[in-house]
This record gives structure tokens, C-alpha cells and sequence, in this order.
């Protein structure tokens, strides 16, 4: 049997039909790129090009000028620099704030929080109005990426078509990643890298998504397939060859993994910083990115390399084009672009600003190098390129798919060994920071393996072992009439009420909701008897159960509490359990199993 046949025979019926449907997100996703880049390139070409005069250098063209670009900005195109961000904020805020709040920031934090907290969900208009909302603020000049809406475009396609289908939670979820994926791999021209940051982003310790990894490859490679059919196959940025062949030189690497942390932190902290202070601005939200817009347009006088993407920028390092204070310089202002754009309410992604950051420092490290170091310095433009990986490794925690990501977008595979070190190094010296807050320290943090996690960790513990934290069950004697009952229960403990026979007997149960369901039936409550509230088919676990059992029994079914009964007579009600209960004693393992693995 080949390889591919054994491949489809372990996924089954089930695993088929997701990757069909990952192959769909996929051709969604690319097309959702496309309609991106063409947007986006067309607004920036206008705005910028147009109005503003501002032709930076571009991207995949070594060619390029580099210089003189500033000499075309007169004194009245800067002045429409200045307010050119301003209005593409004023528009975007409106536009967020009026039809989809949860839109604003960054897209993929909001992709991670559907998958971690939202069962997959992301409501249909939200990828609509962030595609337009990032177009008008990357094409103004806003300093953001391209990564965060295209996640969520992908992701909102996943997530809309698992849920038309009935799909389970867990497929929608990792639908949701497949169009993440999907989009990314288009966008940056990066098939292996978007399937592997889908699934590595969710969590801030080394650990991957495993379920989701075959259907984000096969979106991935469909989406870039059809956004590289359309845009052509080369890298997104060109490179000199670069190599390494000095050992030795993995001391200044080692250095610069350091410091491409230490900068994460500033970032991070300036980030999340910008958007605590924009909160406490007395305007309306939707106002503020346009306050963000000014500020940056501000910067821009002085400053204009923090406008749009900055991917030009990246290109003019890579082939030593730019002096060394310079780009001291644009990696502290595009850190302060970026806050300003974003954490404004403005909408963007934080992965193009990053790789521009960390290229900035790693070329300002690499020109420093050569000065001090020259003996061991093999090529300092090389460290532009392992230090876009480094940055964005270390603020996002995803050291494998970053340095996979760098590697195809520049065609470039021949600092493997310095960006392997370099991005583990950035990210495991500040292991705590991470640009994206909604990621979870791992699986056994994320709500989206709850389930996983407590069957594991309660497999084997009978219920017996929880007796002492039953509570005493309310009884309620058949004949029992409706204004007794009230009575009874009013200072009940309980969610559920057994109902007994003349012995004592359990013959059905009722819970308040069952009361407040025949209350609407209009008779009169005295004719109203506990046999006419109680239901039959009694759902019950017995002391020698397993906690995994009753686990599932309550999850089934939706309930709140579940009778225990003695074994040998299963109408002899001991005590109830709630899964309340259930819950602080998971709680309590995972905190110990926890601690035991810690030590």
C-alpha cells in the first residue's frame, strides 16, 4: 500500500471530506488575497504615489533607486503626507466602529480568540469589513501589514462554511486555521511557512496544532498556487546569495538573537502601551484612529520611511543601501508607527511592521559588526535578513514557521544555522512576550482542548472519591403540589430535584426550568404534582463510576447536575453532583499534574 493511500486510509471518511473543504478555504483565501493585494496596491498607488508624491523603493527589485525618493516631496506633498494617514484612519474608525467593532487591531488576535474562546465563530461581515477597513489604512499610509486581514479573511471563510455544514466545533476550528493558512501562504508567497504559523501562533510555548496541520498545508499550497498564477512565482523580496560558512560568527548571531528580544519587549510594551493610553482619549472610538493617522502623518514629515508596509525599505538593506543610523533610526520610529496605526483601533497587521523592525536592527547590528568585528564578520547585509526573522520570532512566539516564512519570502536558503539559532534564541530569552495577547501558554491552557485535557486527567477516578462533596438531594414526593414545591425548593442547594414514591424511591426528576415550562400551559398550580413535572428517563451515575463517565454524561446531555445512586438499587438516590464539582477537582489535578511536571 503507498504512502499516500495509507495517508487517506487513516484519515477516513471524515478527515477526506475536511481536506475537500480545506482545498475550498483555500481557493477562497487566495482569492481573498488577490482582491487584498490589487486593493491595496491601488489605494496606496493613489493616495501616496498620486497625491503624495511618495515613491519608495520597491520590493523583489534590486534595481530599484533607492536614493533621491525624498527629493520629489515639496514642502505642499509633505503637507499631504501629513494628513493623508488622518483621513485613512477617519474612514477606517467609521467604518469598524459602525458595523464591525471586533474588527479593529490586528486580525490574527481575533482569529486566535474565535479559535480559543469562540468554538471557531467569527461572524460573517467581520473578514468584509476588516479587508476594507486595512486597504484604506495600508493604502493612506497607515504603518501596518497585510497578514492580520488576510488571516481573518481566510479564517472567516473557514469558519462560515464549517458552520453552514454542521460540522463539528473542532472541524470549524481548524477550518478557521486552514484559511489563515491559506491567506498567508498567498500573501507572502509562503506555502509551507502560513500552514506552519497557523498552527504554531495559537500558543505561546513550542507546541503545534497537530490536528490542523495537514488541512492548513493543503489550503496553503491551493492559495498560493492561485495568488502566484496571478502575481507570478518570485520571492517577495530579492536577495544577494548569501551564505555561511564561519561557525565562529554564530557568537555575533547569538548577540543579535539577544537584542532582536530586547527590542520585542520595547515594542510589545509600546504597543499594548499606545492602546491603554488611545482608551483613556475622551473621543469616540471610532475617532481615535484618526488621531493615530495624524500622529503618524506627523512623523512622516520628518520621517517617511514609517509609511505603509515598508517592504521597500527591507529590500534597500538587503542590498546595503541604507547608512547606519538610518536604520537605528526607522526601527524606533516604525515601533512608534505601528502603536500609533493599530493600537489606535486602526486595522492592520503587526508582521509586515515586525519583519521591517527587526531588518532595521538587524542591518544597524550587521554595519556595527563589520566596524568591530570585521574578522569575523562574514557579510553584514546578511544580518538584515536574520534579524526580520529574529524580531518577529521573538514577538510572536513562532520560531519555525518565522524562520520558514523568511527563508521563501526572500528565495533564501542559505542561512538556515544562523536564523535556527536566532529565532530560538529571541524567543526563549523573553519567553513571556508576545505581540499577540490572546495566544495561551499552550494546549492545556486553550478552552478548545477543555474536553481533551479532562477526560485525560479524571480518567480512572471513581466518583466515589467526591462523596464528601455531594450535596444532600432535595426529595419531592410524588403527590406533591406545585405551591409545596416552591416552598421546599426555594432554600434548595440543588439544580435538580429527584421526585420519590411512598418508600423513597427515585421514579423521575425535574429541575426549575421543567416548573417554569408548565407554568406557561395555563392550570391552575394546585392541580399541578410533582408526577406531572418529573421526568422518566433519569440520567444517574453510580459511586463506582469513573469521573470521565459522568464527565461525559453531563456534557451530553447539557446538564448542570446528575443524581447518584447506590448500584444495587438505582431509585435509592445517595447525593447529587454537579459539574461544578466535577470542575474544581479537574482544576485541582491540573494544578498538581502541573507542579509534578514542573519539578
Amino acid at each position: 500500500m503507498s504512502i499516500i493511500s495509507r495517508l487517506f486510509k487513516g484519515l477516513g471518511r471524515t478527515g477526506f471530506r475536511l481536506l475537500i473543504l480545506a482545498a475550498l478555504v483555500g481557493i477562497v483565501a487566495g482569492t481573498g488575497a488577490l482582491v487584498f493585494y490589487f486593493a491595496t496596491n491601488s489605494v496606496e498607488h493613489l493616495m501616496l504615489g498620486k497625491i503624495g508624491n511618495f515613491h519608495p523603493p520597491l520590493e523583489g527589485t534590486p534595481e530599484s533607486s533607492f536614493i533621491n525618493f525624498v527629493d520629489g516631496l515639496s514642502v505642499p506633498h509633505r503637507w499631504c503626507l501629513f494628513l493623508i494617514p488622518a483621513l485613512g484612519g477617519l474612514f477606517s474608525g467609521w467604518l469598524v466602529y459602525k458595523f464591525a467593532p471586533e474588527a479593529e487591531g490586528h486580525g490574527t488576535d481575533a482569529a486566535l480568540e474565535a479559535f480559543h474562546r469562540k468554538s471557531g465563530i467569527i461572524r460573517g461581515r467581520v473578514p468584509i469589513v476588516k479587508t476594507l477597513a486595512s486597504i484604506v489604512t495600508i493604502g493612506t499610509g497607515g504603518s501596518a501589514g497585510r497578514e492580520g486581514p488576510i488571516a481573518q479573511i481566510g479564517a472567516g471563510f473557514g469558519s462560515f462554511i464549517a458552520t453552514k455544514l454542521g460540522l463539528s466545533t473542532m472541524d470549524r476550528r481548524i477550518l478557521l486555521l486552514a484559511g489563515m493558512a491559506g491567506g498567508i501562504g498567498a500573501t507572502f508567497r509562503s506555502p509551507l511557512g502560513g500552514a506552519l504559523f497557523a498552527v504554531e501562533v495559537l500558543y505561546r510555548d513550542p507546541e503545534f496544532e497537530h490536528e490542523g496541520l495537514i488541512p492548513c498545508i493543503i489550503s496553503s499550497i491551493v492559495a498560493y498556487s492561485l495568488f502566484g498564477a496571478v502575481t507570478g512565482w518570485k520571492p517577495l523580496l530579492d536577495t544577494p546569495h548569501f551564505h555561511f560558512d564561519r561557525p565562529a560568527e554564530l557568537i555575533l548571531y547569538l548577540v543579535l538573537g539577544i537584542s532582536c528580544a530586547l527590542l520585542g519587549v520595547v515594542y510589545v510594551k509600546t504597543f499594548y502601551g499606545m492602546r491603554d493610553l488611545f482608551r483613556k482619549l475622551p473621543f469616540p472610538d471610532w475617532q481615535k484612529p484618526a488621531i493615530g493617522g495624524l500622529a503618524v502623518g506627523i512623523m512622516a514629515l520628518f520621517i517617511p520611511q514609517i509609511l505603509g508596509s515598508g517592504y521597500g525599505w527591507v529590500q534597500a538593506a538587503l542590498y546595503g543601501k541604507m547608512a547606519l543610523w538610518v536604520m537605528l533610526v526607522v526601527a524606533l520610529a516604525k515601533i512608534v508607527a505601528t502603536s500609533l496605526t493599530i493600537s489606535s483601533g486602526g486595522s492592520g497587521g503587526v508582521f509586515a511592521p515586525s519583519l521591517v523592525i527587526g531588518a532595521m536592527l538587524g542591518g544597524a547590528f550587521g554595519a556595527s559588526a563589520e566596524i568591530l568585528f570585521p574578522a569575523l564578520t562574514q557579510d553584514p547585509r546578511a544580518y538584515v535578513l536574520v534579524g526580520m526573522a529574529g524580531f518577529f520570532a521573538g514577538v510572536a512566539n513562532a520560531p519555525i514557521a518565522t524562520l520558514i516564512m523568511v527563508s521563501e519570502l526572500t528565495g533564501n536558503y542559505g542561512l538556515l544555522a544562523p536564523l535556527m539559532l536566532v529565532c530560538v534564541v529571541a524567543m526563549i530569552v523573553m519567553r513571556k512576550n508576545s505581540i499577540y495577547e490572546k495566544q495561551v501558554a499552550g494546549r492545556f491552557d486553550s478552552p478548545a482542548h477543555f474536553g481533551d485535557f479532562v477526560i485525560d486527567i479524571l480518567e480512572g477516578i471513581q466518583v466515589r472519591s467526591l462523596a464528601s462533596k455531594g450535596r444532600k438531594p432535595t426529595l419531592i414526593p410524588e403527590g406533591m403540589t406545585l405551591p409545596d414545591i416552591l416552598d421546599k425548593i426555594a432554600t434548595a442547594k440543588t439544580a435538580y430535584y429527584p421526585v420519590v414514591n411512598g418508600q423513597g424511591l427515585m421514579t423521575g426528576i425535574f429541575s426549575v426550568t421543567d416548573i417554569r415550562r408548565i407554568l406557561n400551559e395555563d392550570i391552575p398550580p394546585t392541580l399541578i404534582i410533582a408526577g406531572d413535572l418529573a421526568i422518566r428517563n433519569v440520567i444517574s451515575a453510580t459511586p463506582e463510576e469513573h469521573l470521565t463517565s459522568v464527565m461525559k454524561k453531563l456534557t451530553a446531555r447539557d446538564l448542570d447536575e446528575i443524581p447518584v445512586v447506590d448500584a444495587e438499587n438505582p431509585q435509592k438516590v445517595l447525593y447529587m453532583m454537579s459539574r461544578r464539582t466535577l470542575l474544581a477537582h479537574y482544576a485541582e489535578q491540573v494544578e498538581k499534574t502541573k507542579q509534578d511536571f514542573q519539578e
